[in-house]
């Protein structure tokens, strides 16, 4: 397969790519020495081994005790480093290993800490106690996939073999340009991405380099291009395939309360999340939609009084509380674009006094709306146009060739 590799400010698949070979975390060589090490630095011929996972609850003291550990050297161990090994973060199902001394009295000599797929630690069982962290060798092998839907996207991508997160990828990807809640049979898609593999067992999905979609009868393409040191993926025409939000829905305010797991309820008193941000702004004062959209609810209610539900795309959902009145026309299934007026600021529902309640919600889940970065939608630049050019062409064949 063919990678990109980063030349100026211009991502360009190199010809004699070899995935095999694409290694982004190498592994020092064993010293020469005759005796045969393992993957963590300890001898391979002189210890036996046993693994297990981290049992609820279970602590380093209780884990390591059970193998007959000088309660000495466990504490050493505890208060070693928590730089580099934090006991108190031990997980439930992580990995371990003990390493003891293949003789008769199999003695426990050494504890391997994995916390994940790449990254472990390596404690020591003698004095003095000594941690190191290490990790794993990885490559990167780039795959490709292509496929029609015929149920859903996850299925389709499931039947493939490949990792389901691309189709959540691949939505994001896509997400201003496509409505996934709409997907019809005969649908289909190509991408290349990158898998990581730790020897020959893939352990991980990386990134998406390039894609097509073909969506009610229109073909999408992802070009991968980099402009302001910024990697984004633009149509065959150069648009980019992102599209902004406005910063806020209203103008000329100040925000009297920000997103919250856990806040004082101004009418209720009671601590409760408090999953929007609060715009304080005098009755009657214009509120905007922050992104193109369909409207799928305008409603009443006791708590969240008049509000305006928005599905912007198959990720984002915006909604707009205690609203006074809804501009006339807004009702649902109507589409409306960046900056239309949706309503106006009021004190509806269980409000203390005239204020916006301002939500969002990715995938269902509820996110600060100050927290999302609102992505550049400038085109490809006239003096970037002929370095985009060869690289829509590079990716616009190898997709069609798949």
């Amino acid at each position: 397969m063919l990678a990109v590799v980063h030349f100026h400010a211009v991502w360009l698949p190199r010809e004699d790519f070899n995935p095999e070979e694409d290694i982004t975390n190498v592994v020092a060589e064993p010293p020469e020495s005759g005796i045969i090490f393992n993957e963590y630095g300890i001898p391979a011929d002189e210890y036996e081994t046993i693994e297990g996972r981290i049992l609820r609850n279970q602590t380093l003291s209780s884990l390591l005790g059970g193998y007959n550990v000088n309660a000495s050297l466990i504490h050493q161990a505890a208060n070693y480093s928590r730089e580099l090994f934090d006991v108190r973060r031990i997980r439930a199902g992580e990995r371990y290993r003990i390493f003891y001394t293949n003789d008769s009295l199999s003695i426990p000599r050494y504890f391997i800490y994995e916390p994940n797929a790449v990254e472990y630690v390596k404690v020591n069982l003698y004095e003095p106690v000594h941690i190191e962290r290490g990790s794993r060798e990885v490559t990167r092998k780039m795959k490709d996939i292509s496929g029609t839907i015929s149920s859903s996207l996850w299925n389709a991508i499931g039947e493939a073999g490949s990792p389901l997160i691309l189709a959540i990828e691949l939505s994001e990807v896509y997400a201003w340009t496509i409505d996934f809640f709409g997907l019809q049979n005969g649908d289909a898609f190509k991408a290349f991405y990158y898998e990581n593999y730790i020897d020959s067992t893939a352990f991980g999905f990386d990134k998406i380099e390039a894609a097509w979609f073909k969506h009610m009868g229109r073909e999408f393409y992802a070009i991968p291009f980099e402009q302001d040191s910024v990697v984004g993926f633009f149509d065959q025409d150069g648009n980019s395939l992102r599209r902004t939000f406005l910063k806020a829905p209203l103008r000329f305010t100040r925000i009297s309360s920000g997103f919250s797991h856990s806040r004082m309820h101004p009418v209720l008193r009671v601590r409760r999340p408090h999953h929007g941000v609060d715009y304080a702004a005098p009755v009657g004062t214009p509120v905007y939609a922050i992104g193109d959209g369909r409207v799928i609810e305008t409603s009443y209610s006791a708590g969240a009084g008049r509000m305006v539900r928005i599905r912007h795309n198959s990720l984002y959902t915006s909604a707009y509380l205690h609203l006074r009145n809804f501009e006339p026309g807004i009702r649902p299934d109507v589409w409306v674009r960046q900056g239309d007026v949706i309503g106006y600021v009021g004190s509806s529902g269980m409000s203390t006094g005239p204020h916006l309640d301002f939500r969002v919600w990715k995938n269902g889940q509820p996110v600060d709306p100050l927290s999302i970065e609102a992505p550049p939608v400038e085109p490809v630049r006239e003096e970037n146009i002929e370095n985009f050019t060869r690289v829509k062409r590079i990716w616009m064949d190898r997709l069609d060739r798949l």
